[in-house]
């Protein structure tokens, strides 16, 4: 999993593309949040966002 970050951001760094690190993060966000939200009381309250 590190190397992909690594490989993630020298491909930023040399093609110049850091206008794609906020569309990651977003992502994973967004990822970690569904996965955390799939089994807890939270859940309802979450959908609601969306």
């Amino acid at each position: 999993m590190l190397d992909l970050l690594k490989d993630l951001w020298s491909f930023m760094k040399v093609r110049k593309k850091f206008w794609l690190a906020p569309i990651f993060l977003v992502l994973v966000l967004l990822g970690a949040l569904i996965v955390l939200s799939q089994g807890s009381a939270v859940a309802p309250f979450i959908y609601t966002l969306f």
